[in-house]
Order: structure tokens, then sequence, then C-alpha cells
């Protein structure tokens, strides 16, 4: 009688279109149990991304299917986690972080932190357990962006590690909350690296489905030396449509392509512009390019956001865009991004293999 159910079940779920996928519902969920009482059956669902804004619709579609394959009394409960890179399992000191991506771009100036941390703060609201780092040593930005005080500074723990400062549900991580305010990082490669390693290996993150790294921009020192020493599941190239980005874009590409990082995609930031009297929306920065260099890259476009006053406004208030106006299109825009970036790490998970433990006999 289970197994009959099981199966009806199964096959309930194969007809259920899951749209963030474009695949049935069997590719991504499994079966965690099946009771079956008085009442009819009682059937525990896992899902291996979190989409809460999708997951309403998605229970009525999944309902309707055993409906229509004769479980009329079955009761769906649907559970959501995130499914671990193979990549990072393996390192000790990040064993509650499940993914790590970082945000790169191939040049400044195209919203690559901006996009970051409203991809970070969609993911949260999606459901997931977030943390971002923001390594740009130079110029960090998230102590700002998230309006935490000049003032405020890491707990350290047993002298050595240090509790990442949260806000709006968010654990992050800078430099900045380190030093003094409105005081330069004057180092070479080599002191910005180890910086930046110690930074990362000595906060205490815990569980986290995601730890988003906010890159500075370029295709230098840092890019390469986390790239060799920590395992990072996967990586998001932000540009605009300009052909001078694209070409720096590209370059980044190309960089985490030789370094073994797989791209999940481009983001195309102020891809349009609309006109807050008239409302005419104009491509001021060009059009295609980056559906054009994804293409060639062999990589899909993740997201394409607007240039609008109001999200530099947000950020420079120290209440991001997500935070701030959730309900606006923009806001949609990011947590579609953010849908797209769990579905394409998701596959990406599912075909990598985990990276090899070098072992020495004696």
């Amino acid at each position: 009688m289970k197994s009959m159910i099981k199966t009806k079940v199964s096959t309930a779920l194969e007809s259920v279109n899951y749209p963030l996928l474009g695949e049935d519902l069997s590719k991504i969920s499994s079966i965690e149990s099946i009771s079956i009482n008085d009442h009819g059956v009682d059937i525990d669902l896992n899902l291996d991304i979190k989409a809460h804004s999708h997951e309403n619709l998605l229970l009525m579609e999944i309902e309707n299917k055993l409906i229509e394959h004769g479980l009329p009394n079955a009761t769906v409960h649907l559970h959501s986690r995130v499914f671990p890179s193979p990549r990072v399992e393996t390192q000790g000191h990040l064993k509650g972080v499940k993914n790590i991506i970082m945000v790169a771009s191939g040049k400044g100036g195209v919203g690559k932190s901006t996009t970051a941390i409203n991809l970070a703060l969609s993911l949260r609201q999606e459901g997931a357990k977030v943390g971002i780092l923001d390594a740009d040593i130079y110029g960090p930005s998230m102590s700002t962006m998230l309006g935490i005080p000049p003032e405020t500074k890491p707990i350290l723990v047993d002298d050595k590690y240090v509790e990442p400062i949260k806000k709006y549900g968010l654990k992050s991580m800078s430099v900045a909350y380190m030093s003094k305010e409105k005081s330069p990082m004057i180092w070479r490669g080599p002191m910005a690296v180890k910086a930046l390693q110690q930074l990362l290996e000595l906060t205490l993150w815990g569980e986290l489905d995601y730890l988003i790294i906010d890159m500075p921009p370029g295709t230098g020192d840092i890019h390469i030396s986390l790239a060799q020493k920590i395992n990072v599941s996967a990586a998001v190239v932000v540009t605009t449509p300009q052909e001078m980005a694209l070409v720096d874009a590209r370059k980044g590409i190309e960089m985490f392509n030789k370094v073994n990082i797989p791209v999940l995609g481009i983001v195309e930031n102020m891809a349009t512009h609309v006109c807050s009297n008239c409302g005419f929306e104009e491509n001021i920065f060009g059009l295609g390019g980056a559906q054009k260099l994804a293409t060639e890259q062999r990589v899909s476009v993740l997201g394409s956001l607007p240039l609008n006053s109001s999200v530099r406004e947000h950020v420079d208030l120290g209440e991001p865009t997500v935070v701030k106006d959730p309900l606006s299109s923009i806001s949609r825009a990011y947590i579609q991004l953010a849908n797209n970036v769990s579905v394409a790490l998701w596959r990406c998970n599912k075909q990598a293999s985990p990276t090899p433990v070098l072992q020495i006999i004696g």
C-alpha cells in the first residue's frame, strides 16, 4: 500500500512544472516521509532551494496534481533546505557554510557592491541563512550600505575569533569594522590577501546557506589568492551594457575559468532607465551586450536591473532597496535574481564533484 502511494506521489511530482527550475519538480525535491492515517495521507517533501515567495503557489499545484493522481486526501508539508556545494564541504574552518559565492566585476563603477548586498538580502528574504564578506580591502563599503555605526566593532571570542556584525538578518564582516573611520588601508598585495583570509577564516559564521563575497573590482592578487586558498562554490559577474564594461567582464569570466571557479552567469546592471517624469524607458548604456557576452561565454544572464536613483539613495542611507522598499519593482527584480542564482548554483552543485583531498602517506 505504502509503495503504491509513493509511486503515485512520485508520478504527481513529475507532472508539476516548477517555473524556477524549468523542469519537473522531481528533479529538485525528495520525499522525506509518507504517513497513512484515518484522515488520509501526510507527505513530507523537501526542496533543495529556498524560494519562499514561490512556495504557496507551488504547494497548491502539488496538491492539485495529487488529486489528479488519485490522492484527494493527501496533505503536503513542504520543507526547504539549500543543497550544499561539494567544493565547500571539505573546509574545516568554514564547516557550517554550505555555499560560497564570489560577486565580482571586471571594472569599478558598475554597481557590484550594491548588487551584492541586495542579492544577499534577497536570498535572506527567500528564507536562506546568509552572510556577506566585504573583500574590497582598499574601498570597503559594507558598513555604509548596511547602516552600521562607525563605532561598532566585532566582539572578540577566545582572543582569536570574531563574531560577525548582524543587521537585517544578515551576518557581515568587513575590514572597515576593524579600522579607524576614514583611515585608508595602505597595504601591499600580500598583506591585503592575508588580512582578507583571516577575516574569512576567523569569523564565526556559524550555519550559513550562502556566504556572499563582495570582491574588489578587477582580476588581481585577491581574486587569485582566494581561488587558491578557499574552495569557492561559484562566481557571479556584474557588468553594465556598455562595451568598456563588457570587455572587462569578459576578462573576469576568463580569469574564473582559469582558476576553475564555475561562473553561474552575468548580472546586467543599469540595463534601462525609466524617466521619472514621462515614463519613457531608455537603454542609456546600450542594448543586448550582456546577452551577447553570455552567449559567447556559454553562461546565462541571471538578471537585468534598472538604473534608478532610489537604489543609490537607499544604500547611502544604510537601508538597501530590498529592505527599504520591499514591494517595489526593483526589489522584485532583486528577488528574481536571487532565485535565478539559487537555481543556477543548485544545478552547478549537482554536476560538481567534491574537491579532492590530498593525502600524504608516510
